[in-house]
């Protein structure tokens, strides 16, 4: 297994060749690549060019920081053909920087609508008759989360459309911030993951369905937002007895290709000090249940 920082906390205040320095100066030895102006936007085609994907994998090998993971959030479930065709063509290039990179792993959403939740299954699968093959064809593991607002969010169900896919190359993530809006149900969705739960990522949250739905309260009441946070572990209501045991179980923490990510979004003034005590945290979990055994 292999842990690694979500740099998201820096992109504002350092530039985007620097980011690898940082993360290994904070103990890390690998970073996830998530949406950055400069490079892989949120939507949009890629900024990057050639150049500067050699640049960036030059600033990781000079920082001796693996690159675990690359995370494109794109709209290729989108029901709308047009922006998912655009998704698509976006998604081949990312495909490319991925290769160049010298990265097998892109962890994304479903996206789509939850609105829409049929059509945006129908997009989804539409855009993958078209992107399985290069994904195979490169030997890329695409990992997906069911995140909120997405046309899928329970985990269980999320599990059954990635085992629809029919593809060894098509896997699952555990975002433990997003286990109340996937169902609730932490344990017996990574134990029905087993090995397609490839990817996970740490941070906490509150349980929005507690004091009877009143924890938190928008207006006018009944919009379809969806609320969470990403905070630190023990900051929240995640059970991370649960969560870590869960892992142990299926045999996480001893598989060469599944990877933990740190990825707390909600503590940018103390981003340093909040980055290394999830690493010291992360690491003290792992070890307590992969030598002590599971739940």
């Amino acid at each position: 297994m292999k842990i690694a920082l979500d740099p998201t906390p820096f992109h504002h205040d350092y530039p985007l060749l620097e980011l690898p320095r940082v993360v290994a100066e904070l103990g890390y030895e690998h970073l996830q690549l998530t949406p950055h102006r400069d490079f892989i936007p949120f939507f949009n085609h890629p900024r990057a060019d050639d150049a500067l994907v050699a640049a960036f994998r030059r600033a990781c090998a000079d920082a001796g920081v693996g690159i675990a993971s690359v995370l494109p959030v794109l709209r290729w479930s989108s029901p709308d053909p047009d922006a998912r065709e655009a998704a698509v063509r976006n998604w081949k290039r990312v495909i490319q920087i991925t290769v160049d990179l010298g990265v097998n792993v892109i962890n994304t959403e479903f996206s789509g609508r939850p609105e829409k939740a049929e059509e945006s299954e129908r997009a989804f699968f539409r855009s993958m008759e078209e992107l399985l093959p290069i994904i195979e064809r490169e030997g890329i593991d695409v990992r997906i989360d069911p995140h909120p607002d997405d046309f899928v969010e329970d985990g269980l169900e999320a599990l059954r459309i990635i085992r629809g896919v029919n593809s060894p190359n098509i896997g699952m993530v555990y975002v433990a911030c997003h286990a109340f809006h996937m169902g609730g149900k932490m344990l017996e969705t990574i134990r029905a993951a087993a090995d397609k739960l490839r990817l996970v990522h740490v941070a906490d949250t509150m349980d929005h369905h507690r004091s009877h739905g009143l924890r938190y309260i928008t207006n006018p009441p009944g919009n379809p937002v969806r609320v969470h946070q990403h905070l630190k572990i023990g900051d929240g209501d995640i059970d991370w007895d649960e969560f870590f045991g869960g892992l142990a179980e299926i045999g996480f923490y001893d598989r060469e290709d599944t990877v933990m990510v740190s990825s707390v979004f909600a503590e940018d003034e103390t981003a340093h000090e909040v980055s290394a005590y999830q690493l010291k945290t992360m690491t003290q979990y792992v070890n307590r249940f992969r030598y002590s055994g599971c739940l």
